[in-house]
């Protein structure tokens, strides 16, 4: 018993040791970073929350909740540290029809809905389907992200006046500059104090945060969306929650393996997206708007320092202390400043090295990168892009190994001829397979067909090569086929029809 007894004290303290190691290296490995990088990501969020909860026809508040809630939220149960998690232009554009027709509660019970679809997804594992994801839609989807990042920039800079372009310059040098003296504190960050500081006290004419909304100095409370619980109010809530929780777990498993690449980590995509369930419907039960993963603020995060889940954290709940605490003083970060930080973000997501190998990669892979790329831009979608790339990619795959080779090797002194094929035999291929045959009666009286070079993928492939042996038979040729591996032995054996009786030559 005593043995026992120290077994089970052993054991209970190697798995709070492993808890605590866990604990340390996911929260607390980066302290000062971490905080620091939380900072300029809550400072960035304000305007981006503000402005997506215009597009999205509501109050301000409502995204700045749900950018609070969410980025809380995830950092606990998200799967990967470090990543920013809020309210997001690609969800907000997929609200707008949903509120002018139904109203606010109706979005707050969409947000639920969105989360309970999220977390369902997140528990089937739909994160391993992330692999079908080709290399050169990735760099589609970052590059359309850094052309969009920047573009929404554009209004609140361009034309307003020169004191704007100055303050954006100056923003962009201190970003670019400081960091070759001193990475102690986040040049961003020290951009956006300096800026704020010049702004109110030499009392420059700048447009600034409060422009964009009211904001009020308040905290979040739980709320249920006042909404009848009916078979009516789910046909009205259920089209928009599928396409949110859709989009939503698309940018948030894309970002988050932009961010195991810039930090040389992996992540666990499932934990990831039935975080991002949970995070939604807290969202939705606080008077916020749905969201998802946020790249440029996430990459905002990394690149200042953040590595762990205490920037996500700090991100979120700093983000409300700037609301309630410090909210007179928010109002007036000038926007200018802001742009340039979001500007140096999109430089920075850009992936100049993608232009500088197009001509080097095949070809093939530069036009998905660019039909990517161009129909995220067009469409402001990032959905939209990834599912064009996703689909000409498959195209072009389809047609690169649909070639299917046929050698032809007569003997004269047994009267054979031997079709030597090598490829996949599958839908896309099955017309040039039986073109490659001839059906003349001045072949060989013995025909062999070797599949040792080839597999046989569908029911396609099959009645090509009923057709093919049913022809030759039909001249009175003795046909053997031979070389047939397990896979396709097994699907012959299930599906042809040639030696069959009364067997036709039009397929099955």
């Amino acid at each position: 018993m005593r043995v026992r007894s120290q077994f089970i004290k052993l054991k209970r303290r190697s798995v709070f040791h492993l808890f605590a190691q866990k604990l340390h290296n996911e929260w607390f490995p980066n302290v000062k970073g971490d905080i620091l990088a939380g900072i300029v990501v809550a400072l960035a969020l304000i305007p981006e929350a503000i402005a997506f909860s215009i597009i999205a026809g509501v109050d301000p508040m409502v995204g700045l909740y749900a950018s609070f809630c969410i980025a809380v939220v995830i950092s606990f149960i998200g799967g990967r540290p470090a990543m920013i998690s809020a309210a997001t232009g690609a969800m907000a554009l997929l609200m707008v029809t949903l509120v002018k027709d139904h109203g606010i509660e109706y979005l707050f019970a969409t947000t639920i809905l969105t989360g309970i679809l999220q977390f369902i997804f997140g528990a089937l594992k739909i994160a391993r389907f992330m692999k079908f994801i080709p290399r050169s839609v990735m760099v589609g989807f970052v590059n359309a992200l850094a052309i969009l990042i920047f573009m929404a920039q554009v209004p609140h800079f361009v034309g307003i006046s020169n004191l704007t372009y100055i303050v954006v310059a100056v923003t962009l040098l201190i970003i670019y500059i400081l960091p070759r003296f001193t990475k102690v504190v986040p040049a961003p960050l020290v951009a956006i104090v300096a800026m704020t500081v010049l702004a109110i006290f030499g009392h420059l004419e700048l447009r600034t945060v409060g422009d964009l909304g009211n904001i009020t100095s308040s905290l979040p409370s739980f709320m249920i969306p006042d909404i009848p619980l009916n078979l009516d109010t789910l046909m009205i809530i259920f089209p928009t929650a599928l396409a949110l929780s859709i989009v939503g777990l698309l940018e948030s498993l894309l970002t988050a393996s932009i961010v195991d690449d810039m930090t040389d980590t992996d992540s666990d995509k499932n934990k990831e997206s039935r975080g991002q369930g949970i995070a939604n419907i807290v969202a939705g039960f606080f008077g916020g708007m749905a969201g998802c993963a946020m790249i440029g603020q996430s990459v905002i995060n990394v690149k200042s320092g953040g590595r762990g889940r205490l920037s996500t954290f700090v991100a979120g709940v700093f983000l409300m202390f700037l609301i309630i605490v410090l909210g007179d003083w928010v109002v007036k970060i000038p926007m200018a400043a802001l742009v340039g930080v979001m500007i140096m973000v999109s430089i920075g997501t850009f992936d100049w090295s993608s232009l500088r190998t197009m001509t080097k990669v095949p070809l093939t892979d530069s036009i998905v990168m660019v039909v990517t790329v161009v129909t995220v831009v067009a469409t402001h979608d990032l959905s939209k892009g990834v599912f064009a790339g996703i689909i000409l990619s498959a195209i072009f795959f389809v047609a690169k190994i649909s070639k299917v080779h046929v050698k032809i090797t007569s003997n004269s002194s047994n009267q054979e001829t031997v079709y030597d094929i090598k490829g996949q035999l599958f839908f896309a291929s099955v017309q040039d397979f039986v073109k490659a045959f001839s059906f003349s009666d001045q072949q060989k009286e013995k025909v062999t067909l070797n599949f040792a070079e080839a597999h046989i993928w569908d029911d396609s492939a099959v009645a090509a090569i009923d057709k093919v042996v049913l022809k030759l038979k039909g001249n009175n040729k003795d046909v053997h086929l031979t070389g047939l591996n397990d896979a396709s032995k097994k699907l012959m054996k299930k599906l042809a029809t040639y030696d069959q009786p009364n067997a036709k030559p039009s397929g099955h």
